[in-house]
């Protein structure tokens, strides 16, 4: 797997989100560094554009992603 091309502008990656969970390293390792395309924040980032990522999504909430693409897709 190849890094995510996100890394160096990513809030999460860079530890500047709030409230970073004691999982980020395993979510690093499996989203960042692995299969970025599942990461929720790509998602968002791809779909629908940068400035729709929220500043507190996490790689993992993928459904909360799915549904803000739908809602900005649709509105």
């Amino acid at each position: 797997m190849a890094d995510c091309p996100m890394l160096t502008g990513c809030p999460f990656f860079n530890d500047k989100m709030k409230n970073m969970p004691a999982t980020s390293n395993i979510y690093k390792r499996n989203y960042c560094r692995g299969e970025h395309t599942k990461c929720a924040r790509f998602m968002v980032r791809q779909t629908v554009g940068p400035e729709h990522v929220p500043a507190d999504l996490f790689p993992n909430q993928r459904e909360r992603a799915e549904t803000l693409i739908k809602e900005k897709e649709q509105g």
